[in-house]
């Protein structure tokens, strides 16, 4: 496939990411929460941190972290991009990449992550958990590439 295709998928899923953090920006409020379709809700958070908010009181530090692993990940979906063979791997790296860039965007424009998908389960802990679509999107990738691990490491 030719890289052009790679990029606009990324392009694309970094935007739809970025438009629904938009809607939920501007059409809920904090904590609000809206049925969708049986467990999933749609619900606005700000998460200041990283995953479950992990180093919530250092913002600092978690930009330049987030901005040091989109980076990385960016390298290697560069270096995968020019290689002829390995369109499962390139795949991986585009939906990794869509997500790191989402979310390390959302830290510096808007000083958080918006996330806005939950799901409703028997533990109240795992249904106060709240992702976005980069979440799904670099869990995505790293499972694709875990899997190629044990194959032939994504070439065709």
């Amino acid at each position: 496939m030719k890289k052009r295709w790679f990029l606009c998928g990324t392009g694309v899923l970094f935007t739809a990411d970025q438009i629904l953090k938009s809607y939920t920006e501007q059409n809920l409020d904090k904590n609000e929460e809206k049925e969708l379709a049986g467990p999933v809700v749609l619900r606005r958070v700000a998460n200041t941190g990283m995953c479950l908010n992990l180093l919530s009181g250092s913002p600092k530090i978690v930009r330049a972290f987030s901005l040091a692993a989109a980076g990385f990940v960016s390298l290697l979906y560069t270096l995968a991009l020019f290689r002829k063979k390995g369109a499962w791997k390139k795949a991986a790296l585009s939906m990794m990449t869509a997500g790191a860039w989402s979310n390390t965007f959302d830290r510096f424009a808007r000083g958080h992550v918006t996330d806005y998908i939950g799901f409703k389960t028997g533990s109240k802990k795992l249904s106060s958990i709240t992702y976005n679509l980069a979440d799904f999107f670099l869990a995505a990738g790293a499972l694709l590439l875990s899997a190629l691990s044990f194959t032939n490491g994504g070439k065709e």
